[in-house]
C-alpha cells in the first residue's frame, strides 16, 4: 500500500504542472463541417458538359489555438488549422491558417502560413464567404491573388480610431539561379458602425500565377467596402491587376444581403475582363448568383444556391464552388446547390 501511495504522489507531482498550465492557458478546439450537393452543367463552347451531381466540401476544417500571458501586456499565441474535407477525407495538417506569434500594445506579429491581406480585403464583401456556388472567386482574385501564403511573416497593427492595417512578406525560398520570387501584400482598413472600407495592394516578383517565371512581375489593387443599414447589407468591390506582357485585368463585384429572423437572402453579381497578351482577343466572364440561408441555430445553417456564369469566346472561367473540370472556352456553367454547415 505504501508503494502505491508513493507512486501516486510521484504521478501527481509529474502531471499537476501540466494540468495547471492547461487550466491557466487552455487550448481551444474548434472547427466546421460544410458540405453541399450540387447539380451543375455547362452549355456552349466546343465541348459541352452534361448535368452532373457533385458533393462538394466547402472548406471544412479543424483547428487548435491558445494564448499564453507573458506579463507586461505581452502574449504568445499559436494556431494550427487544418483542412478536413468531409466529402472524401484526407487533408493536410496545418494546411490552413497556422502560425505562432506575439500580441502586445504594438500589435501582432505572426510567422507561418496565413491568408494574405489582399485575400482578406476582398472576402468580407462576399455573402457566400468564398464558398458554395456563386461565390466571388468565380470572377475576382483570379491569377493566384487569393493566397494563403506559405513561409510568411505578417504584422497586424492595433485598431486606432477605426483604422487598422496588415503587412505581409512571403520569403523567397523558391529562389533559383535566374529567378528570385517573393510576395508582398498589405491592406489599410477603416470600420465604424455598419460601414467598412478597405484598400489592398499585392505584388508578386518573378512569378506568373503560381509558376516561378524570371522577369515577370504581377501586382494587384483591391478597393472594397460594405454598408449595413437595418436588415440590409450592401458590398461593392473593384480590382485591377497588372502583369508583364499582359493587358490590365479588371474585376468588379456587387453583393446584397437581406436578413429577417432566421432567414437570410443573398445575391451576387460580378464581372472580370482582359488580362491576355495585348495582341490576342481579351477574355470576359460575368456572374449572377442568388442564395438562401436558414439559421437553425448559431452553429447550424441550411443553404441553397443558384448561380450562372457566362464566358466569352476566349474565356473559360469555371463557376466557383461547383467542382467542375477545366472548361472549354465560351462555356457557360450554371447549377443549383443545397447543403449544411455546422460549426463547433
Amino acid at each position: 500500500m505504501k508503494m502505491k501511495l508513493i507512486a501516486l504522489a510521484v504521478a501527481g507531482a509529474t502531471f499537476a504542472p501540466a494540468v495547471f498550465a492547461q487550466t491557466a492557458n487552455p487550448v481551444t478546439l474548434y472547427g466546421r463541417i460544410w458540405v453541399m450537393v450540387n447539380s451543375v452543367k455547362a452549355s456552349g463552347g466546343a465541348t459541352q458538359l452534361g448535368t452532373r451531381t457533385t458533393i462538394e466540401d466547402e472548406s471544412s476544417l479543424i483547428g487548435f489555438r491558445a494564448t499564453e500571458d507573458l506579463g507586461g501586456g505581452l502574449q504568445a499565441f499559436f494556431q494550427l488549422e487544418s483542412a478536413a474535407p468531409a466529402d472524401a477525407g484526407g487533408g493536410t495538417f496545418g494546411s490552413r491558417n497556422s502560425g505562432v506569434g506575439l500580441i502586445g500594445g504594438f500589435g501582432t506579429v505572426v510567422l507561418g502560413r496565413w491568408d494574405s491581406p489582399f485575400k482578406l480585403s476582398a472576402i468580407f464583401v462576399d455573402p457566400f464567404s468564398q464558398n458554395t456556388l456563386g461565390n466571388q472567386l468565380s470572377v475576382i482574385n483570379t491569377g493566384n491573388f487569393n493566397r494563403r501564403e506559405n513561409n510568411m511573416i505578417q504584422y497586424w497593427t492595433p485598431e486606432i480610431n477605426g483604422f487598422s492595417a496588415r503587412l505581409m512578406y512571403g520569403a523567397n525560398e523558391a529562389r533559383t539561379a535566374t529567378a528570385n520570387p517573393s510576395n508582398q501584400s498589405m491592406y489599410v482598413n477603416y470600420a465604424a458602425g455598419g460601414f467598412r472600407i478597405n484598400y489592398a495592394y499585392e505584388k508578386h516578383k518573378d512569378q506568373r500565377g503560381a509558376t516561378v517565371t524570371a522577369g515577370v512581375t504581377e501586382s494587384g489593387q483591391n478597393l472594397s467596402g460594405s454598408f449595413t443599414f437595418g436588415a440590409f447589407k450592401v458590398g461593392l468591390l473593384t480590382q485591377k491587376f497588372k502583369s508583364t506582357a499582359r493587358t490590365d485585368k479588371k474585376a468588379y463585384e456587387a453583393a446584397i444581403t437581406y436578413t429577417v429572423g432566421k432567414h437570410r437572402f443573398i445575391g451576387n453579381i460580378g464581372r472580370v475582363r482582359d488580362g491576355a497578351v495585348s495582341t490576342a482577343a481579351q477574355p470576359e466572364a460575368k456572374l449572377a448568383a442568388v442564395g438562401y440561408n436558414y439559421e437553425f441555430s448559431k452553429r447550424t445553417t441550411f443553404m441553397a444556391r443558384y448561380a450562372s456564369q457566362k464566358n466569352n469566346a476566349t474565356s473559360n472561367v469555371a463557376l466557383g464552388g461547383a467542382g467542375l473540370p477545366t472548361l472549354a472556352s465560351d462555356s457557360d456553367p450554371r447549377g443549383f446547390g443545397a447543403g449544411l454547415r455546422h460549426t463547433f
